[in-house]
């Protein structure tokens, strides 16, 4: 057995892991040690920063989810992981991040995205595949409650806090984009699909706003989890609970999108605390009565990482807790 890979690594579940940004890659680098039938889903709606520069520049899609996720599951020396990261300081690349360079280069000598994702993921030697939900050119637009909308996953956060009213939908442009085939089989043949954890809005719901995606995970038979975040998050989720969050789940998609909400119950620290309510962002209510009156069973479990700067799941807790999750529930479901 290779080092860091624990017993029974290459009779793991298949796991189909749906979403994007940071919160898909932290769960990611704990799940690569478990198993290796392991498949990243991962939205490409994100439209600012390094990618949104790529992405205006070059007309291909955003590689920053797609990179963090490789950087989690690359079986690579360290001084490699260390480029995939960098960020230059200075000049017209500026901000912009080395991977996002490669896989940009990747895309314009390959035939499609997706094929640029999966040679730079064997130029990594990364553990299972990752997959873009999509390879379309997609903008996310959100429409709020009092009727204004407005499009860019970059403008959406600084147009709800102008708005000071919540998100009533997301939607594609255009809608209904195509997914790859490989992203409804995955789903389809997965032990275990997991949504999140990741910004509601902008990075876990635009995967199920893919054609089929949504469908193919309701009539999925693997166990089906959602993580829920540990904190609400600025410009996105002030004041939602976590049956809000699922609520806003199901809206997107339909029943049977979920089995299990899974949540955090450790403590965060005070002087934590104190830093995310300058940002109006607080933990997340877990209101288990909601959540379960939605036909979700909601479970909690010591989740966080109490040792770290931010308030951000613990990579070896959490995919403890969906492993055993899984023993204890996937094994045992009737279909």
């Amino acid at each position: 057995m290779e080092q860091n890979k624990l017993p029974h690594w290459e009779e793991g579940p298949k796991i189909a892991a749906i979403g994007g940004g940071h919160g898909l890659s932290t769960m990611l680098r704990g799940l690569k040690s478990r198993t290796k039938h392991l498949t990243a889903i991962v939205t490409v709606a994100d439209d600012g920063g390094g990618s949104g520069i790529l992405r205006q520049d070059l007309g291909m899609p955003p590689p920053g989810d797609i990179r963090n996720c490789m950087q989690a599951l690359a079986n690579v020396e360290p001084v490699m992981e260390q480029l995939l990261a960098y960020r230059f300081r200075e000049g017209s690349l500026s901000g912009q991040a080395f991977g996002n360079l490669i896989l940009a280069a990747l895309n314009d000598i390959s035939a499609s995205f997706d094929q640029a994702v999966a040679r730079m993921s064997q130029v990594l030697a990364i553990t299972g595949r990752i997959l873009p939900v999509t390879n379309e050119n997609v903008a996310l637009e959100a429409i709020f409650e009092n009727g204004t909308h407005v499009i860019g996953e970059s403008k959406i956060s600084q147009f709800k806090k102008e708005q000071d009213c919540r998100i009533h939908r997301v939607r594609l442009l255009p809608e209904h984009p195509k997914a790859l085939p490989q992203t409804l089989e995955a789903i389809e043949e997965a032990d275990l699909i997991l949504l999140g954890p990741g910004s509601l809005y902008t990075s876990v719901i635009p995967n199920l706003l893919v054609d089929g995606v949504a469908e193919a995970v309701c009539r999925a038979k693997g166990l089906k989890i959602y993580v829920c975040n540990i904190m609400t998050q600025e410009g996105e989720t002030e004041e939602m609970t976590a049956g809000d969050h699922v609520a806003a789940l199901l809206d997107h998609s339909g029943p049977g999108l979920l089995d299990l909400c899974l949540m955090n119950n450790t403590p965060i620290r005070p002087a934590l605390l104190e830093r995310y309510a300058a940002e109006n962002s607080f933990p997340l209510t877990v209101d288990l009565p909601r959540i379960e009156a939605l036909g979700v069973e909601a479970v909690s479990r010591p989740l966080a990482d109490e040792e770290a700067p931010f308030a951000r799941h613990e990579t070896e807790r959490l995919a403890e807790t969906i492993m055993e999750l899984y023993q204890e529930r996937g094994n045992t479901r009737i279909f």
